[in-house]
């Protein structure tokens, strides 16, 4: 990793073993940044990107990348926007002018503004048709109370038809500066040439502009007692329950690291804990299963199980019974940590193979902590003993703190 003079950073890493290059430019600009009424705008902002500059007019930019053979796409998390380019390695140092134009330079042209809103709109629509995107948002927005993780990345649509273009020009200017991007290189180019290039392709930055009502940084949420909410949703053939529980963000990742363990533990697999106890041995799961998010504010631990309706609560009652006994009554043995610390270590290693996932993850951390972090997770991983797991379900997996969100077929409406 380098700190170039004007405050951007480059993260590279050479593969002499492929020809291609992958470059993933990471912005701190994510949903997280927008002020309470500009919902959406991150994410709305990530696809007039694609417009142009005065240069470069619309889809111009796909057709030069495409007509080398590459391929580029782009995504907005609450932490997070990135735009990345795969691409034959000499082709690298014109991609990476193009791209870098349309990031710095975005024109958001008032006709192109109103043509991709209808876009936008229509990617709402068609989530808020998605049982297990309703099912999310509403877990989120019930555990994450208060904070910006709460809100939805696509915004709403009536926002959305509120916003203008001289708004998102506001928004581009004001966090699309140096000190918020990373440029991710990977692949078969030397590190002096990486640098050079982005040196000069990223040069030539707008004059920061302040955001106006700026969302202020609020602390992660606690939860305190038990929230529940039931949805009763159309086409839904079989029940579906989700529980989470809230940790820590990247100023404690150690403890995040302990959680990504124990939910491998819970509910990975056949021989976890969970899996085993409420689908192999009393069948009364169709599938279970959980997961392990780390997130810039707080992390989120959930477990989700597929279900007839009717074995909802003794469901719920037999999961918290397991956090129970992980807590105090029932040991972590050796060969269960054991078992985790391959499956995690084992998944590091298979998303670690191309040029495009090494970027991601350096892009990733770079967006939310620090790219040096990222080639610790293996050895941070392996320093855990079945003590330190059980003292961090103590702290975090209460069985009397958590929330709850289930979705119903509509014919089980009560």
């Amino acid at each position: 990793m380098i700190k170039l003079d004007n405050g951007l950073t480059l993260i590279h890493q050479f593969v002499a073993a492929t020809p291609v290059v992958v470059v993933d430019v990471w912005v701190k600009a994510g949903a997280r940044k927008e002020p309470n009424d500009w919902s959406g705008m991150a994410h709305f902002l990530e696809h007039m990107i694609f417009k142009g500059t005065e240069k470069i007019f619309p889809g111009v930019f796909d057709q030069i990348v495409e007509n080398r053979g590459g391929a580029a796409n782009a995504a907005t998390s609450h932490d997070y926007a990135h735009f990345h380019i795969t691409t034959a390695s000499q082709y690298l140092e014109e991609i990476t002018f193009v791209l870098a134009e349309i990031l710095l330079q975005a024109k958001i042209p008032d006709d192109e503004f109103d043509r991709e809103r209808n876009v936008v709109l229509e990617e709402i629509r068609q989530s808020t048709d998605n049982p297990d995107w309703l099912g999310f948002q509403a877990l989120m927005e019930n555990l994450y109370d208060g904070h910006p993780y709460a809100r939805s990345v696509l915004g709403t649509e009536d926002l959305l038809l509120q916003y203008e273009p001289a708004q998102m020009r506001i928004f581009h200017d004001c966090h699309y500066q140096p000190e918020n991007i990373g440029v991710v290189i990977v692949g078969n180019v030397e590190l002096d040439k990486a640098k050079d290039l982005v040196e000069r392709a990223f040069s030539d930055f707008r004059q920061p502009q302040g955001c106006p009502q700026m969302a202020k940084n609020i602390d992660a949420p606690t939860i305190n007692t038990i929230r529940r909410e039931k949805f009763h949703l159309p086409r839904l053939e079989e029940a579906r329950l989700t529980m989470a529980w809230l940790g820590p963000g990247v100023d404690n990742v150690r403890d995040a690291y302990g959680l990504d363990l124990l939910s491998i533990l819970l509910a990975s697999g056949r021989t976890s804990r969970l899996v085993y106890s409420l689908r192999e041995k009393l069948g009364l799961v169709d599938d279970i299963g959980s997961g392990f998010s780390l997130q810039k504010d707080s992390s989120l631990l959930t477990i989700s199980a597929f279900l007839q309706p009717e074995y909802l609560d003794r469901v719920e009652d037999l999961i918290c019974q397991q956090l129970d006994k992980l807590r105090g009554h029932k040991p972590i043995f050796a060969g269960e940590l054991e078992r985790c610390q391959k499956t995690l270590c084992n998944d590091y290693a298979f998303s670690t193979e191309t040029p495009g996932q090494l970027a991601g993850l350096y892009g990733y951390y770079f967006a939310i902590a620090s790219p040096q972090i990222a080639i610790t997770y293996p050895d941070r991983i392996m320093e855990f003993t079945p003590a330190d797991l059980q003292d961090l379900a103590c702290r975090y997996l209460s069985p009397d703190n958590y929330v709850m969100t289930v979705l119903l077929p509509e014919e089980d409406l009560e």
